[in-house]
């Protein structure tokens, strides 16, 4: 079972980026629009969609859906209306020039309020590969129990965290006590029974920041900001500070040539090509039953989420926005299961070839030298594949790099692993299937889901089994030609 989403250590190469969250009449997008000097009308995406916001000469708007290789443009004027799309993409891409975006990329997500069990899952891996998060929250709001879980996750990473407190519908609310003092209307005891005026916003701010601090202790570290027009200057500054001092650590973390990167590499004497290769197929069948059995087991409980949502919760005409976030969230942990399983067989591997330890250098060269190897192996071919849930609960297969990155809702670097990400989306005819009039059957519904899930377990089985298949063969390839020549070749 691997960390979990987003507790890995960002490379060097990752970008930099504030992913920005908070519940619904927050003014997300209003502060969004002032930090970056636009109007709020260019930031609008469809319901459930990232907005990533990144540095380019030129304003260009893209959406990213599965299901395509390539992305759809929604033409040179970000502020015209988008193309009419069969589904929502997982998210849409916004280049502006704005010089704050050279320092970090703004990631909006969805509304906190919006966020079952899944999309948080998706959230925190964002989070976690970002490197910070600023959560915005009005001074009329309180923190939910949801939102104060997904904070707590989010404490246990190593990421920066700041808040930002937007005045409510009636501005900083307040109230008058018999003195005739201004006090607020909610928050501690104390704070509410003081007779000196006080500041409004300060003490909307700390009565957040109590209510925070009571349930999620880790983070009385983290910054607040009281969003007036004054302050935007000021938070600007402390994430340009953040971003600095994050991509020194990440550089300094992550040197560009690690040790070993060219170094002559001999094996042990006296190793029997037969027993490696032995050992090799029976961790690559364990590893492949161990996550082929979380696959299963998960997607049990994606079922029983799926089935009390269209019975309680959205109902029909929500199934496929919630089942595709159920889908991306399982892609990334099905991911994280078979990088982790599959470090663990090249590192042991290479440790009884090269003996241990193994430097970085000389475990990146063995994965390259796999990664190539794999186009050789029939099992190794259109690994990168997206299984598309079709609307008549089947699923079918689209091959290529950009098929994959239209999955992501937060792109990172180029992957340094051994195999392409595990990628599992809905098509577009299962929202046009479900939005038709009087297709409003929960008893239909929850028989689709459980068929199409019961498609998407097998497809999953067969690819995770073909996947360390490939890796199998691939490094016993790699490894049988050092032991040959009693030096590692790549």
């Amino acid at each position: 079972m691997p960390a979990r989403l987003g507790a890995a250590d960002p490379g060097p190469d990752d970008p930099l980026a504030v992913v920005v969250a908070g519940p619904a009449g927050a003014g997300r997008r209003e502060l969004l629009a002032g930090l970056l000097g636009v109007e709020a009308g260019m930031l609008a995406v469809p319901a459930g969609s990232y907005l990533l916001v990144n540095h380019a000469k030129a304003p260009t708007r893209a959406a990213y859906v599965p299901g395509y290789r390539q992305p759809h443009s929604y033409g040179a004027d970000p502020l015209a209306a988008g193309p009419a799309l069969a589904r929502p993409p997982r998210r849409v891409e916004l280049s502006l020039p704005d010089p704050l975006l050279r320092h970090f990329a703004l990631l909006d997500a969805p509304d906190t309020g919006s966020l079952g069990v899944a999309a948080a899952r998706v959230l925190l891996d964002a989070v976690g590969r970002a490197g910070a998060l600023l959560f915005v929250i009005s001074a009329d709001q309180a923190f939910t129990a949801a939102e104060l879980h997904l904070l707590a996750e989010v404490a246990r990473a190593r990421v920066e965290v700041v808040f930002a407190v937007t005045p409510g519908v009636a501005g900083w609310a307040t109230t008058t006590d018999g003195t005739g003092a201004s006090v607020p209307s909610a928050g501690p005891p104390a704070a509410r029974a003081a007779a000196r005026p006080v500041d409004p916003v300060q003490v909307s701010v700390a009565a957040h920041r109590a209510t925070l601090l009571s349930a999620v202790p880790d983070l009385a570290a983290a910054r607040w900001y009281p969003v007036r027009q004054a302050d935007q200057a000021a938070l600007r500054r402390a994430l340009v500070g953040w971003a600095a001092d994050e991509g020194l650590r990440r550089a300094s973390a992550h040197p560009p040539e690690p040790p070993g990167a060219h170094a002559r590499v001999g094996v042990v004497p006296g190793l029997d090509p037969g027993d490696l290769a032995e050992r090799l197929d029976r961790q690559a069948r364990t590893c492949a039953q161990r996550i082929r059995q979380h696959i299963a087991l998960e997607l049990a409980n994606v079922h029983l989420r799926v089935v009390q949502e269209v019975v309680f919760g959205v109902g029909c005409v929500g199934l496929p926005q919630l089942l595709d976030q159920e889908m991306e969230a399982l892609s990334l942990l099905a991911t994280a299961q078979c990088d982790e399983a599959i470090r663990g067989i090249v590192d042991d591997a290479t440790a009884r070839i090269f003996g241990a330890p193994l430097a970085e250098g000389v475990r990146r060269r063995v994965v390259h030298a796999v990664r190539w190897g794999l186009a050789d192996q029939p099992a190794g071919r259109e690994l990168d594949k997206v299984l598309l849930v079709t609307s008549t609960a089947g699923v079918a297969g689209l091959a290529g790099s950009g098929a994959l990155d239209a999955l992501a809702a937060f792109p990172g670097a180029p992957r340094d692993e051994t195999l392409p990400p595990i990628g599992v989306a809905l098509s577009g005819g299962c929202w046009q299937q479900w939005r038709a009039p009087g297709n409003d059957d929960p008893n239909g519904a929850r028989s689709w889901a459980q068929r199409a899930l019961r498609e998407v377990e097998l497809e999953l089985t067969r690819e995770v089994s073909r996947r360390f298949e490939a890796v199998r063969l691939s490094l016993d390839a790699v490894l049988t030609d050092a032991l040959d020549h009693g030096i590692l070749l790549a």
